[in-house]
């Protein structure tokens, strides 16, 4: 027989050791992550009213109609009760309509984009507070926030007064990823080129931990971040810290920092560039490429017409497309000298 080794009993606690900062999830200190924590321990009691009797009435059934045991009904003819087939349907039903509905409510009221109505249970957002804005870039791998109000920027640290709504833009530079501080809000996806929006309060002054919750890469398991919630004198001293620090943050420095790094320590900028983050989002920091909405407003009044070739930059299609759907001209700029394919092309639309 196989002897095991001493103390193996102890291996499952392991287990628990490992996750036992996820409990965190169930018991953030903001009042969204609450909210939906709160959505998880309903949503799984409900469930729970059936998988346990489920579960019950499996082992019981095994255990009571066992081949040894000669006293238990045999009803081989029996095929239909109606009392378990309300049982059997009409509780799951009410359990699925009691999810559907709470699903719906909470699904709206805690939707990432829709801004904040209280600061906590039975705490109204007070009169003349502003929402603090942080513009949250992803990077290869590491996180950028820029405080546009503040002037100021950090990496992989970020400052948040207690009890004061923050609406988080977010974009990336690169890849897909995931925003997530379980202390605040769910997580977030950020994309390049593209804008969500998270809207989340810290209720409880401390020291959090963010990171990202989307695989990206080599760097993926060091892309965390540290978070400070504070009171208003807290952070106005933070951010009086990075207006102290005296680097810049301007094209230059980001498309250096933009470079793939790992363990990226934390530092702060004392000044951003106007207008960065709409560049980063519009992905024209380098002022040599064209912005997205530049791009998309050419798209949008049909494309740029190369005069000099004489072709025409929105035609209706006669061949190649049975929909006779218009089309816009891929280039975006004209040679000096028309090519032969250009020259073709010019005589086809003409």
């Amino acid at each position: 027989m196989l002897k095991l080794p001493r103390y193996t009993w102890l291996l499952p606690l392991l287990f628990l050791l490992t996750g036992c900062d996820r409990l965190v999830v169930l018991d953030p200190s903001g009042d969204i992550a609450r909210q939906q924590g709160q959505l998880i321990v309903i949503a799984t009691a409900l469930m729970l009213l059936v998988i346990v009797p489920v579960i019950a009435l499996t082992l019981f059934f095994a255990w009571r109609y066992r081949a040894s045991n000669r006293s238990a009904p045999y009803t081989p003819d029996w095929d239909h009760s109606t009392q378990l087939e309300l049982v059997i349907w009409g509780g799951p039903l009410l359990i699925i309509l009691a999810l559907g509905a709470i699903t719906w409510i909470t699904t709206h009221t805690l939707d990432p984009y829709r801004p904040l109505d209280r600061i906590a249970p039975g705490k109204p957002i007070p009169a003349g507070i502003k929402p603090l804005e942080v513009q949250v870039v992803s990077l290869d791998w590491k996180w950028l926030f820029i405080y546009p109000e503040q002037g100021v920027a950090a990496v992989n640290e970020l400052a948040l007064p207690v009890n004061r709504p923050v609406r988080f833009l977010l974009t990336s530079s690169n890849v897909m990823n995931a925003f997530y501080v379980p202390e605040l809000a769910g997580m977030i996806y950020t994309m390049p080129s593209m804008q969500t929006q998270l809207n989340a309060v810290a209720n409880q002054p401390g020291e959090f931990v963010g990171f990202s919750a989307n695989y990206s890469g080599a760097g993926f398991s060091w892309m965390r971040f540290a978070v400070h919630a504070t009171d208003e004198a807290g952070f106005q001293a933070w951010v009086n810290k990075a207006r102290a620090a005296g680097e810049r943050l301007d094209r230059a420095r980001y498309l250096a920092l933009e470079k793939p790094s790992e363990r990226e320590p934390a530092r702060l900028f004392a000044a951003v560039d106007p207008g960065l983050y709409d560049a980063i989002l519009n992905r024209c920091v380098d002022p040599r490429k064209m912005c997205m909405h530049e791009m998309m407003a050419i798209d949008a009044a049909g494309g740029r017409s190369a005069a000099s070739n004489g072709i025409a930059s929105l035609r209706p299609r006669d061949r190649g497309d049975l929909r006779g759907r218009p089309y816009v001209a891929g280039a975006t700029c004209a040679t000096d000298e028309a090519t032969p394919v250009t020259r073709s092309l010019a005589l086809r639309a003409q």
